[in-house]
């Protein structure tokens, strides 16, 4: 045990991290792509399944508050193993409980629960981790871990998508257990990988000279916007694609999440890549108005493979705004520690719990509609057809608020002042 820990450098500790990422992937995406499933063999309704994705994120919001104290105080080696350990018994319960209790929602909740802890904890811990690793150039390090949820949503979506197109349905339960490996066999490396040390606290900017800054005010406002133009379409799509478009769900998770999360993962990589060449917040506004550009699509364009094709752009254009932000925060404070990684998570995982949360009652609330009902027989859809397309529209909100912000930016960066951490803005 000695002689691996001699063996292992930073590099690994960034393997895990990256690892951490493919598991908050599985924690996020595995039951909505259940969705289906649920609603039909348990009788779940879009209000009560909206309410696992809300539950799911507000859990995560409330870790986010607290996970950076956690850390500063115990460390990042008890707080990653943590986070791994409550993932891996959360999906476990995903696949158990539904199956001994006869209350599927309330076993559904549980899960949710525990597995949302483990993701609170992957969000605030992982970053800045990965920002105090002596690995180079920051940015890139940052946008090139963060695509790796991407590829974890990728495989999550693909490799499910298969098995129940092989298996059936009625195996789901199965999925939970298998995808349960990954965060246990990423618990055993973090008890071995060397870890960074945190901040100092007489070093770390204080929250409070952090809330005083505007641009760091805006940043968690664009937080906010970035998650839930993300997850608005990542959580639904699968659905979307199945019961608002009426294609088979093989096709639809392919072309609709499963595009989402590589397209999402190809842009970040790229930016990782070749991402010091252009202008950030320039990329950052023409990706803002392919998002809103998508969103109308899926609502609005009649061929099912449009939308379909927009659904799967918008991971593209919403693929820059999460890290992207994130860098730029920790690269204007750099000694913010934890506490401001938290305090984006808690934005960002705020707009993660709003956007899907209400698309979802958005939708069921038109669904449900008399008047509803009389479009979709004018129409020739189904009342929730037009209540999913409902529900999207609504979500337009956010990049359309992410467009305000990211222009309030540029302009507070024509008239440059010092920040916190006497910087300049460099977003």
């Amino acid at each position: 045990m000695i002689q691996m820990k001699a063996e292992l450098t930073y590099k690994h500790t960034f393997s895990g991290c990256m690892t951490g990422f493919i598991v908050q992937a599985i924690n996020n995406n595995l039951t909505p792509l259940l969705f289906v499933v649920f609603q039909d063999e348990f009788g779940l309704n879009l209000s009560l399944l909206s309410s696992v994705i809300l539950v799911n994120f507000l859990t995560q919001l409330c870790v986010d508050a607290f996970a950076g104290k956690i850390t500063d105080k115990l460390g990042f080696r008890f707080s990653v193993t943590a986070a791994m350990a409550t993932s891996a018994l959360g999906l476990v319960l995903l696949g158990l409980l539904p199956l001994v209790w006869s209350n599927t929602f309330a076993a559904l909740m549980i899960a949710t629960v525990v597995f949302a802890i483990g993701g609170g904890l992957i969000e605030v811990v992982v970053s800045p981790l990965t920002e105090l690793l002596p690995l180079g150039e920051k940015k890139s390090t940052m946008a090139f871990l963060h695509s790796f949820y991407c590829w974890g949503q990728t495989a999550v979506v693909l490799l499910s998508t298969l098995f129940i197109k092989i298996f059936d349905s009625s195996l789901w339960y199965v999925l939970p257990f298998v995808w349960s490996v990954v965060p246990i066999g990423n618990m055993i490396w973090f008890f071995f990988v060397p870890m960074a040390h945190n901040i100092p606290e007489e070093k770390r900017t204080p929250l409070i000279s952090l809330l005083k800054d505007k641009r760091f005010l805006l940043a968690l406002v664009v937080m906010t916007c970035a998650g839930a133009s993300e997850l608005t379409v990542s959580q639904w799509s699968s659905l979307f694609a199945e019961k608002g478009l009426g294609v088979s769900k093989f096709l639809g998770d392919l072309l609709g999440p499963c595009l989402f999360a590589a397209l999402m993962g190809t842009g970040r990589l790229l930016f990782g890549l070749f991402g010091a060449k252009f202008n950030l917040l320039r990329v950052l506004k023409i990706l803002a108005a392919g998002c809103l550009a998508c969103y109308i699509a899926m609502v609005f364009v009649p061929v099912a493979v449009i939308s379909l094709l927009a659904c799967g752009l918008t991971g593209l254009t919403v693929s820059l705004l999460w890290p992207g932000t994130i860098s730029n925060t920790s690269a204007r404070f750099p000694y913010g520690g934890t506490a401001m990684f938290g305090l984006c998570a808690l934005f960002g995982d705020l707009g993660c719990a709003a956007g899907p949360g209400i698309a979802g009652l958005v939708a069921d609330a038109i669904s449900n509609s008399p008047e509803m009902l009389k479009l979709a027989e004018n129409t020739g859809l189904s009342a929730e057809q037009i209540g999913l397309r409902g529900g999207i529209l609504v979500g337009t909100i956010f990049p359309v608020l992410l467009l305000i912000c990211l222009f309030a930016i540029g302009t507070m960066d024509k008239h440059p002042h010092k920040t916190a951490e006497q910087n300049p803005a460099d977003i």
